[in-house]
């Protein structure tokens, strides 16, 4: 029986803007994520674990989402946080 992370592990192009690719590049490195970055290639990413899509989609949001969208989602997740106490 191969275990769940084995079954999910594979490679995959990330579109992501020419001018933020390599700052996504270097976030990834810092969140020990393998993948690569070559010129003029599209990044690549290796997907490991449900972790790893979740980092990636962050590190993505962080550089294209609104400052407003990034305010809100940070005042949501406070608000969600305080009120189970």
């Amino acid at each position: 029986m191969k275990s769940y992370s084995s079954e999910i592990e594979s490679n995959h192009l990330v579109e992501v803007n020419w001018a933020d690719r390599w700052q996504v590049y270097q976030r990834l490195k810092e969140l020990d994520i393998p993948c690569s970055c070559q010129a003029n290639q599209p990044l690549q990413v290796e997907i490991g674990s449900p972790m790893t899509v979740v980092q990636l989609w962050s590190v993505i949001r962080r550089l294209t989402a609104s400052r407003q969208d990034q305010i809100w989602t940070l005042e949501h997740c406070w608000k969600s946080r305080y009120q189970q106490f």
